[in-house]
């Protein structure tokens, strides 16, 4: 009876914490409750990126002018930095690992995959692995990126092997590929933004 009853806590328990976590503490401000600066936040960032703020850029609306100087960095980032589309989605994708971000890893892994990284690269990166198979360029992406989040600095080598590859333009669009979508995790993070429905969460690792 006494195992039963330990059992039934620790499923009420896991159940809590499951629908804590499925509630954002921001969600979506309804489109007719938009302030003035809001309003006019909306339509420069639709004016950009041809549709309404989405997803994080949703939840940043409580900052408007927050929300779209973030968007503005994102749109150097994402389609004009000194990488290409796999190598920039690999960084993201690693950055997204190390913040446990279900959200920023749901949205980037299909982009990475349909820009050429393999599935067995990212599911390494999925499970906490350093992945094999990585070509030149994703070996300095991978060290220099894990370094800075992990180490929160990049070795004089790496920096050194980053830079001769991609130039001094490189190391600083990567470290703000990496500093980036670090921000846009705190703050999904912060809210306990989930997953879009339908998308597994990572797996959580020991702190």
């Amino acid at each position: 009876m006494k195992d039963k009853s330990i059992w039934l806590v620790l499923i009420a328990a896991a159940t809590f914490n499951n629908v804590v976590f499925a509630q954002t503490r921001l969600p979506e401000i309804p489109l007719d409750q938009y302030t003035t600066e809001q309003q006019k936040a909306a339509q420069e960032f639709e004016l950009v990126r041809k549709k309404a703020p989405w997803g994080p850029f949703a939840m940043l609306m409580y900052s408007p002018e927050l929300m779209n100087n973030a968007r503005a960095m994102g749109d150097y980032l994402r389609y004009h930095s000194a990488f290409d589309s796999v190598l920039s989605e690999f960084a993201i994708l690693i950055t997204a690992r190390e913040w446990s971000q279900d959200y920023e890893w749901s949205v980037h892994y299909p982009i990475a995959i349909k820009a050429g990284l393999k599935p067995e690269i990212a599911q390494s990166l999925k499970d906490g692995r350093r992945p094999d198979g990585m070509s030149e360029d994703q070996t300095l992406i991978y060290d220099f990126t894990i370094e800075l989040q992990r180490n929160k600095q990049v070795s004089d080598g790496t920096f050194a092997k980053t830079e001769k590859r991609f130039g001094k333009k490189g190391v600083i669009d990567l470290a703000g590929i990496a500093g980036y979508y670090t921000f846009l995790a705190m703050e999904m993070n912060m809210a306990r933004r989930p997953a879009p429905i339908g998308n597994e969460r990572l797996p959580r690792f020991p702190e």
